[in-house]
């Protein structure tokens, strides 16, 4: 099933990459939405940057560090934090919603920084991002979207469960998929994917007045390359899309990260 993986560990950025958890730096907290949003926050210079993870990752992950680093090299602000039921933010993952997570960036985005970000979204994080430019279009100097899963709910789920997987959904709220990498799948829920409606971007034209670069993978097998080329050909603005043809849903490998580097840096000089 295409997007089968959004069930499970595909669509984590970073999770299950070996990745070190002993040195992670201690987060402070936003109070927002009843919950407490887990973040870092590095001073610097602007357009800063605010980083805007996937489905089920954390700011821990090594897209997100190599981003967290790349702004202390280049003297720019960064922000990065964990949406509620992620990371070591509160609230229960099951009540997520596209939304949820939406005005969980927004709330960081209005509180924690000053002037036009840069809006880094990965996976679920790029359709996160899109929604944020277009509810706060003044307060945003650029977007660099890595395989951006827009409209993943219905049209990498719903659209591509089988019936008996869509009535499960429908008569019990959630769909546990039944699987040997049981600790590492996540359950869907009737709300996920009914609240996701209300925000596809895809069938729509979208005008933004600054930079979007989306950075894509050719072998990802969570959000085909196609899907990538749709949400670039459904936005008006300056887009350039870069495909990496062995390139996976992760990117991060050491040459994935250096090339989300040099786009770092030439967004960074076109933005400022």
């Amino acid at each position: 099933m295409t997007g089968r993986l959004f069930a499970c560990v595909g669509m984590c950025d970073d999770v299950g990459m070996g990745i070190s958890r002993t040195a992670m730096t201690e987060p402070s907290y936003l109070d927002h939405g009843g919950e407490r949003l887990a973040y870092v926050k590095r001073s610097g210079a602007g357009p800063g940057i605010v980083w805007l993870g996937g489905f089920r990752s954390d700011m821990e992950g090594n897209k997100a560090k190599a981003v967290d680093a790349w702004a202390v090299a280049a003297g720019r602000a960064c922000v990065r934090f964990d949406y509620s039921g992620h990371g070591r933010s509160s609230g229960d993952f099951l009540q997520g919603t596209i939304s949820r997570w939406r005005d969980d960036g927004l709330a960081v985005l209005d509180a924690l920084t000053a002037g036009p970000q840069i809006l880094v979204g990965s996976s679920m994080g790029g359709w996160i991002a899109t929604l944020m430019a277009k509810a706060r279009p003044e307060r945003v100097a650029g977007l660099l979207l890595i395989a951006p899963a827009t409209d993943f709910t219905e049209a990498l789920m719903w659209e591509q469960m089988p019936e008996e997987v869509r009535r499960v959904l429908l008569q019990e709220g959630v769909w546990r998929r039944e699987s040997a990498c049981a600790e590492e799948c996540y359950p869907i829920t009737r709300g996920l994917i009914e609240d996701g409606r209300w925000h596809l971007l895809l069938g729509d034209r979208h005008a933004f007045p600054f930079p979007v670069r989306i950075l894509q993978g050719m072998a990802d097998p969570d959000v085909p390359w196609p899907h990538a080329l749709k949400l670039a050909g459904a936005i008006d603005a300056d887009v350039t899309v870069t495909l990496v043809k062995n390139g996976d849903h992760r990117l991060s490998t050491p040459s994935n990260l250096r090339l989300l580097e040099r786009a770092l840096d030439a967004l960074a000089e076109d933005a400022s």
